[in-house]
């Protein structure tokens, strides 16, 4: 049985995640490898979760974005949850984990967890009154 950081995963909730992504995150965990490493398809976890391929490819998408999910290079259906929500075999394995992520994050080599930030209010002109002209 793997263990995980309560106190990181009570923090999805400020990452903005859809329902999708929560329930594909889930499917990941339970097949999961210490230390994060999933090895399975988006149908795999489709089907695991009971959503559509075209669904469970946008929760991954989102997933990816928030960075709760890295995806390794030039590996097919490989990804691995961030070490701060990933899962360890033991206390001490988590510790470390956790450590070394924290370490990766302050020397900017592991991206930190995060919702994107709100884009910027679009203004247009039409939005500016105009003036006529009296005579």
């Amino acid at each position: 049985m793997l263990i995980q950081s309560h106190l990181a995963m009570a923090q999805l909730h400020r990452l903005g995640l859809s329902k999708a992504a929560y329930d594909v995150l889930s499917a990941m965990s339970e097949v999961q490898h210490s230390g994060g490493e999933v090895n399975a398809s988006q149908a795999e976890l489709a089907a695991s979760v009971g959503l559509s391929k075209n669904r469970t490819s946008i929760a991954v998408n989102q997933l990816v974005e928030r960075h709760v999910v890295l995806r390794p290079e030039g590996r097919y259906r490989s990804y691995n949850i961030h070490p701060l929500f990933a899962s360890y075999n033991t206390v001490e394995e988590m510790e470390a984990g956790i450590t070394d992520a924290l370490q990766a994050i302050q020397a900017g080599e592991l991206p930190e967890p995060a919702a994107p930030a709100a884009p910027a209010p679009i203004r247009h002109l039409t939005a500016v009154p105009s003036r006529k002209k009296t005579a």
